[in-house]
This record gives C-alpha cells, sequence and structure tokens, in this order.
C-alpha cells in the first residue's frame, strides 16, 4: 500500500514593517502619481473592497501593509507590472502610465484594467505574463 505526503504550502515571506511600509508607500504612488487611479480602481487591484477606503488611505500615510499572502503577492504583480512598463517605453512616460487604462487588442479590446476586475490576481499574472512576452522574457 501506498502513503502520500501531504505537501506543505509555502509561507509567505516575512517582511519586516519597514519594508511593508515601503510597499505601501510604493503602490500608492503607482496609483496616485503613475497610474492616476481612483479609489475603487486601486482598491480592486489590491483585492479589498470598496468599503476599505480608510486601509487605502492609511497606506498614503505611510502605515505598513499587512503580513497578508495575497496582498503582498498582489503588490509584487502590480509592481512587476510597472517595471516592465517602464522598459517597454522608456521614452513614452504617457503611454506606460495610461497602458492600464487604455483599451488594448492584446485583451479582446479591454484595458488591462478590466482584466484585473474580471479575473482578480489571475487577471494580474495574465497582464504581467502578456508584458514578459512582449519583453522576450
Amino acid at each position: 500500500m501506498r502513503t502520500f505526503k501531504l505537501r506543505q504550502t509555502a509561507q509567505p515571506p516575512h517582511f519586516t514593517e519597514a519594508q511593508r511600509a515601503g510597499f505601501a508607500a510604493a503602490i500608492t504612488r503607482l496609483f496616485d502619481e503613475h497610474w492616476q487611479l481612483g479609489s475603487a480602481d486601486a482598491l480592486m487591484l489590491l483585492g479589498l473592497n470598496e468599503q476599505s477606503r480608510t486601509t487605502l488611505e492609511r497606506y498614503r500615510d505611510g502605515r505598513p501593509i499587512g503580513q497578508n499572502r495575497d496582498l503582498l503577492e498582489r503588490i509584487s504583480h502590480l509592481l512587476g507590472i510597472h517595471k516592465s512598463l517602464r522598459l517597454l517605453y522608456p521614452e513614452n512616460p504617457e503611454m506606460r502610465d495610461r497602458w492600464m487604462s487604455l483599451p488594448n487588442e492584446a485583451f479582446g479590446g479591454n484595458r488591462p484594467l478590466d482584466v484585473a476586475r474580471a479575473y482578480g490576481l489571475p487577471g494580474l499574472l495574465m497582464l504581467r505574463a502578456h508584458l514578459d512576452r512582449r519583453r522576450g522574457h
């Protein structure tokens, strides 16, 4: 008789409070200064509901992101998307800042924001993978 060992899921990496505060500053700067998103879109991208506006304000005020695996993974993908856009459009800051909000033929004419809204975290993965392929990775 075969025995099976259950595979344990990896624990999320532990980040210090200072690191998580840095993530909060980086993601709110990305949303506010670069992508110029409203609170509803920012909350959606972070996987938070619309009643979490105070959470977003706390992040803007420099409070650290929680030690939440889903939230940290989303932030990682969002910052990865931003990095890819900076590499793809080094001479076109308008395009890299507006890309999330522009209709895109690669997504059936939908905006990348719409893809993220429809599919959640897997949507962010789709967006990041699309940009990585465009970069040749």
